[in-house]
């Protein structure tokens, strides 16, 4: 297949949404970038709209039904902190980074998901120690590139506090301006998350989310003054993009709660779960019932006549309940019993404790106990897509895209570097391609 581009680099920043666009066209480094860009500013996610998910299928073209990365976590009842899909195994069939390095192409990533253990040149995995006995520095250096890592820690690692935000994204941003002078990678993923701290923390349009755009432009300048200095721009395609949008919410849903009040999940004196027929999985703005024996059939009609009277209630906060095979025409996981989708104002949490429904007080926020804005919703909600820009070698100055879905642009990407993701779900946005 031909090659479109020499460099190509992908700018994620999760949570930019296309209600974000306005402000764009504002900010001195996005508007130079929009500025004879190819943009979509209505793209439509994936469900479940959450950063993993996501982010897998940006890199193969598929649905989580299909690459298998259906949530962050992993379904563990009564886990505290529940394991999340770090790793690259965890990744049914093939990604686009694979596809490179089988072409020779040097790759890099930062912070991308579901990357641990890639086989990735200049890499740094998003993971986090979720053991006592691991050390953030320790995990990093094991799933990632080993004197990469050591050397962008030795150089920006003052930069960072930790994994907190947004001084995670200005060492991200340091590692990313030295590997595009220093390595010239042909593929480079970067996941930036600033913005979607921000909002989760203090809401959609708060003064801290706004700031965190402003934070981004900065980036962005700085990623972009990069390619100009190391002599790549004119040989490169840059794409910036957004994985999902996010919604306020006042409300938590705790459906675990009435779980065990129905016998469905069982407690120990510690109030730990010894053990469980059912149990919901959360996904912030929607939800997933997993039963643990799937052929138990009694217990399914059972939760059945649970949700939809719960359903009958709008203060409740279920908006729709799907069936397994219902979840899987839209592309999640049909190990599923039933999925939930979250009436707006609502999200799920998988507590086993207290009310079945809790109102978010400040002090809850404040704690880190509860979020004011968050994702997972269906792509369908109103005012809910994310946005994609393209620019550079291979893209049609100013183009347009009419419609366009997160899992076309995989195939978009394969094309550009001349690489073959297989059959996917989405489609090669050939009306921005120019050969």
């Amino acid at each position: 297949m031909q090659r479109l581009t020499d460099h190509l680099i992908v700018l994620s920043f999760d949570c930019l949404s296309s209600k974000d666009v306005p402000r764009l066209r504002e900010l001195p480094n996005f508007k130079r970038f929009l500025n004879g860009a190819a943009v979509c500013d209505e793209v439509k996610t994936i469900y479940p709209s959450t950063t993993y998910p996501c982010h897998t299928s940006i890199i193969t073209g598929n649905y989580p039904a299909k690459h298998g990365i259906v949530n962050n976590t992993k379904l563990q009842p009564g886990r505290l902190s529940p394991d999340w899909y770090w790793k690259r195994k965890e990744i049914k069939g093939t990604t686009l980074y694979d596809e490179a390095k089988k072409r020779g192409m040097k790759t890099g990533a930062l912070l991308w998901p579901v990357t641990a253990r890639a086989n990735i040149d200049y890499h740094i995995p998003e993971i986090f120690a979720n053991r006592k006995w691991h050390s953030q520095t320790a995990v990093s250096l094991v799933n990632g590139s080993f004197y990469y890592t050591l050397d962008m820690n030795f150089r920006f690692g003052h930069l960072r506090k930790g994994i907190q935000q947004p001084w995670l994204d200005d060492f991200v941003t340091a590692s990313t301006v030295h590997t595009i002078k220093t390595k010239k990678p042909d593929l480079l993923l970067v996941h930036l998350v600033d913005l979607d701290a921000q909002r989760h923390r203090y809401g959609f349009s708060a003064e801290q989310s706004s700031e965190a755009l402003e934070r981004h432009d900065i980036r962005l300048g700085a990623i972009l003054d990069a390619l100009e200095e190391g002599g790549m721009m004119e040989r490169s395609t840059v794409i910036v993009l957004g994985d999902h949008s996010s919604l306020d919410v006042t409300q938590v849903i705790k459906l675990n709660v009435l779980l065990k009040e129905s016998g469905f999940i069982q407690v120990n004196d510690k109030g730990k779960i010894s053990s469980w027929q059912a149990f919901c999985k959360s996904n912030d703005g929607a939800a997933s019932i997993y039963l643990k024996d799937p052929s138990d059939f009694q217990t399914k009609e059972r939760i059945s006549a649970l949700l939809h009277s719960l359903r009958m209630n709008r203060e409740n906060g279920i908006e729709r309940i799907l069936s397994s095979d219902e979840a899987l025409e839209v592309g999640a996981d049909n190990d599923v019993a039933f999925m939930l989708e979250a009436r707006e104002g609502f999200y799920f949490t998988e507590e086993i404790d207290g009310p079945a429904i809790v109102e978010i007080s400040q002090e809850d926020v404040v704690a880190g106990t509860y979020c004011k804005a968050v994702h997972g919703y269906s792509p369908n909600k109103l005012n809910y897509n994310t946005v994609f820009i393209a620019k550079g070698k291979g893209i049609m100055p100013n183009g347009t895209i009419e419609s366009m879905r997160l899992v076309d642009e995989g195939p978009t990407f394969a094309k550009l570097l001349g690489v073959d993701l297989g059959k996917t779900d989405g489609r090669v946005l050939d009306e921005i391609i120019q050969s």
